[in-house]
């Protein structure tokens, strides 16, 4: 549960967090002074980030993000500033939410690239139409950027028009829809966030250090939204999303004293992949891993290798753990599997059609080996060899069993 929750407010909450505190009671000088490096030490760090795991959408979305800031300190939309920086602020407030979620909807495609060369034409295209507009017919921009769609006194607590709440408004949309569909839910997450303290820095239409760290803040939720990707990608098997071996041998090192390690394997599973195909194989494992995830007895299961899992009893012995994994054991050969057709639409019909044909449905049966940890001279890896000793034993006794 603890996990779970942890996952809804990491890192947006800490960051958050710690931008409302500091914007809430830090001293002027003191967030003035940290308004002067806190952006510069966000691109370097982006920047890195970027180019070391090629992460391109993290560095257009901080070049556009920097672009933002500085066109707000370099151009101060005051009450009285002329129809230029006005046009200007509210250009610049009006396609930023856009930029920023047409690179997250968008999908890793280099710096050098013939498309991120395209990317980078985009946005500096775009400095150019905003400076030229702002020049050449300032007036026209300004009106165009202040049409009323609904009553102004609605909108009083802002500088920012109508037009460029629509694209603030519409661009949240479009990332909460992506959200749900995204392949990578922690950067997607990211980019709603940044969305969202954009417009909270640029709300107001006042320069200043207060809009510098917001904005900056926001570029940072980015890059950790990098570092946990990078995370996500070195501790979690994609296809199960069970931890990995990697998290398997850590959390081994971590721990002391008594405990137990069992190590899981479905049975013909080479003559099954062989027989049905890979997709069918991968339904398998994500069956099987779905039961493993909810194995009782206080059992954490990871993702070994293949169809191989391992399921550690923190403070167990062997024969404490028995109970739990005989249960396992069962609740997996009970369990059956409907074979997916690979012309199966993704949407099921609400009146399937009747061929006359029965669906097949097979049963998968899982073997398993556990040991113990007593001895402070018996490394890890010797538990667990010793639990793969159990698992062949297991294997030569007929399968679908449990040893020790």
């Amino acid at each position: 549960m603890w996990t779970k929750l942890a996952g809804r407010v990491l890192p947006e909450g800490p960051i958050l967090a710690g931008l409302l505190a500091l914007l809430r009671w830090a001293p002027r000088p003191t967030l003035a002074a940290f308004a002067d490096f806190f952006p510069v030490a966000v691109l370097a760090a982006g920047l890195w980030l970027g180019w070391r795991y090629h992460r391109s959408r993290l560095v257009f979305a901080l070049l556009v993000l920097a672009l933002a800031n500085w066109a707000l300190g370099a151009f101060p939309p005051a009450a009285a500033a002329p129809a230029p920086t006005q046009v200007i602020f509210q250009a610049t407030a009006f396609l930023l939410p856009l930029n920023l979620a047409a690179i997250s909807i968008g999908s890793e495609r280099g710096f050098l690239t013939p498309a991120g060369l395209a990317r980078i034409g985009t946005i500096l295209l775009q400095v150019v139409l905003v400076a030229a507009f702002a020049r050449r017919a300032p007036l026209q921009s300004r009106a165009l950027f202040e049409t009323e769609f609904l009553p102004s006194v609605l909108f009083g607590w802002t500088r920012l028009g109508q037009p460029t709440l629509a694209a603030f408004l519409a661009s949240a949309a479009a990332l909460t829809v992506f959200l749900f569909f995204s392949s990578s839910p922690a950067t997607s997450r990211a980019f709603l966030w940044t969305v969202a303290l954009a417009f909270l820095g640029l709300r107001a239409g006042h320069p200043g250090p207060a809009a510098t760290v917001t904005l900056a803040a926001a570029g940072l939720l980015l890059v950790a939204s990098v570092v946990e990707a990078s995370f996500t990608m070195a501790y979690l098997d994609g296809l199960t999303g069970l931890p990995g071996r990697r998290s398997l041998a850590e959390e081994l090192q971590r721990l002391s004293g008594r405990y137990a390690v069992a190590m899981v394997d479905v049975d013909h599973f080479k003559k099954f992949n062989d027989t049905y195909g890979h997709d069918a194989g991968d339904q398998v494992l994500r069956m099987v891993a779905a039961r493993l995830g909810a194995v009782s007895g206080g059992g954490r299961s990871f993702r070994y290798g293949g169809e191989e899992f391992a399921v550690l009893f923190p403070g167990k012995t062997a024969e404490e753990c028995l109970p739990a994994l005989e249960e396992l054991r069962a609740v997996v050969e009970e369990s059956r599997f409907t074979l997916r057709g690979r012309l199966r639409p993704r949407k099921k019909p609400d009146a399937p059609k009747s061929s006359g044909k029965k669906r097949r449905q097979l049963s998968i049966t899982v073997s398993i080996g556990v040991s113990e940890h007593d001895d402070a001279a018996v490394t890890p890896d010797r538990v667990v060899q010793a639990a793969d000793r159990a698992l062949y034993r297991a294997k030569e006794g007929g399968r679908n069993r449990v040893a020790q």
